[in-house]
């Protein structure tokens, strides 16, 4: 007689989630354990893929092409997609708790982090990640607000890939934005964009910034625009020795990449991309109609870090750049989620190799992991996820083959670990839950309405109309 399969609750759709799901499914771990695992994932839209849908790019498609690998892993036999559910609202803790083995939280960092200075909810002022959503059609920024008429220049504070693509966003030609899947109200408005200039500010220098290779070559690639890098800043903020940056491969091959851009004279195309660095906002300050009129920031200068390495501080030396538009990509963070653990500091859940701490005592929650950025913190591309999901794979696994006990120490072993009771339950809270089945059929017709057009897809981005599409209507 064979043992009954290993039920897991993976809470959130994204890379994290579903590199964790391939992991289980795949049924063996360290050590050479081997164990049927059964995957139910539970995400709060009717759309799977998390970032990769509603974070990457919409002209970088060939990252977004890492759903192929997921889609496998949905079409295994014992896997079962939950969307339009949200956890703490339709299904608690408990309740996954009495119906599965394990409950694995995938759930990101979908929050963005403050700059925490005057002026900061100026109109004209936005989170990049509100911004990066609206443009990809997330439904909870469709109605974002986006005065792309009225400033002629924006600014972009943070020196990573979001910085850049929001940077790059701004300035793309309609030309090259056409055949994207790009939002439709987000075309329309891009396209009538009155801004010619996008300032990218870093806090510390070009050698520690946080763009790879690839996004950083690519603002030099951009028809209509510009890349503008001040030869003698760039020397500046180049002048202090970090040999943590010159032993990078990734750092030096950008800072490269600058220098051949400080040696580019202008061409005169229609807008530009300027790159500072050592330089931190301090306030923000309204125009005559209260709305975002400047930028006031502080020149930094490196010293010694109390524990060792860099540190950018500010002098008293001051700098304003006439701006309409900010947009703040200075990095994610997580959110608690109820009943579960949380770290207010770092914005993650404590954990130790994936499994879940007990914040009084600080030992694991077993039966309880972990995995992504609510994990780890917003670090890392796409595939950093795997290696993530893997550690904490295998400490289920281990787990899971002491018995099961450690699974759910102290007592609390599920009461009814039965897919058709969980199932249940679930169309009990959510009469309107997404099948995987009714993704597809959303996703067949996102990718009817792109044919006609010639783009990838026309994202639906009202959740009404994702559920009117799941059910057939």
């Amino acid at each position: 007689m064979t043992d009954p399969p290993v039920r897991i609750a993976v809470i959130g759709s994204g890379p994290a989630g579903f590199y964790t799901a391939g992991h289980l499914l795949k049924g063996s771990g360290a050590g050479g354990h081997s164990i049927d695992f059964e995957v139910d994932m539970l995400e709060r839209l009717p759309t799977p893929w998390g970032l990769v849908r509603s974070g990457v790019a919409p002209d970088h498609p060939k990252i977004k092409s890492v759903t192929r690998v997921y889609e496998k892993t949905a079409a295994h036999p014992r896997f079962r997609f939950f969307g339009n559910v949200t956890f703490g609202e339709h299904v608690s803790r408990e309740d996954l708790l009495a119906h599965y083995h394990a409950i694995v939280y995938a759930t990101g960092s979908p929050s963005d982090r403050p700059l925490d200075i005057p002026g900061e909810d100026l109109p004209g002022s936005h989170a990049a990640t509100e911004f990066v959503g609206w443009y990809n059609g997330h439904p909870d920024n469709t109605d974002l607000e986006i005065d792309l008429l009225s400033a002629e220049r924006a600014l972009v504070i943070g020196n990573g890939n979001v910085a850049l693509d929001v940077a790059r966003m701004l300035v793309l030609a309609p030309a090259e934005l056409a055949p994207t899947d790009t939002a439709d109200h987000a075309l329309e408005v891009l396209a009538d964009s009155h801004v010619r200039e996008v300032v990218v500010v870093g806090r510390r220098g070009p050698a520690q910034a946080a763009f790879t290779n690839p996004e950083l070559l690519e603002l030099g690639e951009l028809s209509d625009v510009d890349v503008i890098v001040d030869p003698d800043e760039l020397d500046r903020a180049l002048a202090v020795h970090d040999s943590d940056a010159e032993s990078d491969i990734t750092s030096r091959r950008n800072v490269e990449i600058l220098r051949s851009y400080a040696e580019r004279p202008p061409s005169g195309r229609p807008r530009r991309i300027v790159l500072r660095f050592l330089l931190s906002p301090i306030s923000l300050i309204p125009d005559g109609r209260g709305h975002l009129g400047a930028v006031e920031l502080a020149r930094n200068e490196f010293d010694l870090a109390p524990g060792g390495g860099l540190r950018a501080s500010p002098t008293e030396e001051r700098e304003t750049i006439p701006a309409g538009l900010l947009f703040r990509a200075i990095g994610y963070r997580g959110i608690p989620l109820p009943g579960i653990p949380f770290d207010e500091r770092s914005g993650t859940i404590p954990n130790e190799g994936g499994r879940i701490l007990d914040p009084t005592t600080g030992t694991p929650l077993y039966g309880e992991y972990v995995v992504g950025w609510i994990k780890r913190g917003p670090s890392g591309v796409i595939g950093t996820n795997k290696k993530d999901a893997q550690e904490t794979v295998n400490a289920i696994f281990a787990d899971a083959s002491s018995g099961g006990e450690d699974l759910h120490a102290g007592g609390r072993a599920p009461q009814n670990p039965d897919a058709a009771a969980v199932e249940r339950l679930l169309r009990d809270r959510q009469p309107e839950l997404v099948t995987y089945d009714g993704w597809s059929s959303i996703d067949r017709h996102e990718r009817t309405l792109g044919e006609q057009t010639g783009r990838p897809r026309v994202k639906l981005t009202r959740i009404e109309e994702m559920l009117r599409i799941a059910a057939g209507d």
